[in-house]
């Protein structure tokens, strides 16, 4: 079995500039955090783009369902930007894949040390070798089908669209 991670950026793969002051994008954080975790399943890792999820358009969501679509894995991992990864999910599971695919992100870069990132990863991993076909969010141990969550944004935490 083989899954494929596709990246899009988000706050996962974020780094401060020291000098500016600034969040910016180099690389993606991805293979390193599956090193570290010591991951041992069969990954290929694919950087779509690596931008913030408030300046994705349509034609990035387009690339990103296309992207699903035409990959050979039938259970995969798309790293985002947690602002609008419901949105995302919205349209991916609109094109109806007989994929299992869960949506992950941070609310911490990776590279500041202190990040959920690394296991929001592990657990949408898991989470997309054990769900049936469908799209998911996965975030900080849960995870919620994509048409039953929100980023509650007073918490900074994803939930059940009826939980407060």
């Amino acid at each position: 079995m083989s899954l494929r991670v596709f990246v899009t950026g988000g706050t996962f793969d974020k780094e401060y500039d020291e000098l500016t002051g600034t969040l910016h994008f180099h690389a993606t954080h991805v293979e390193e955090m599956l090193r570290r975790g010591r991951c041992m399943l069969n990954v290929t890792v694919e950087v779509l783009m690596l931008i913030d999820s408030l300046d994705m358009k349509e034609v990035h969501r387009a690339r990103i369902v296309e992207a699903c679509a035409s990959c050979t894995e039938t259970q995969l991992v798309i790293t985002h930007g947690t602002d609008t990864m419901v949105d995302t999910a919205s349209v991916i599971a609109a094109a109806m894949l007989p994929k299992t695919i869960v949506l992950t992100g941070a609310m911490v870069p990776y590279a500041f040390g202190s990040s959920d990132g690394l296991f929001n990863l592990g657990s949408a991993l898991s989470f997309a070798q054990a769900l049936p076909p469908g799209v998911y969010v996965a975030m900080n141990g849960r995870c919620f089908r994509w048409d039953d969550v929100r980023k509650n944004r007073d918490v900074g935490v994803f939930e059940p669209l009826g939980e407060k």
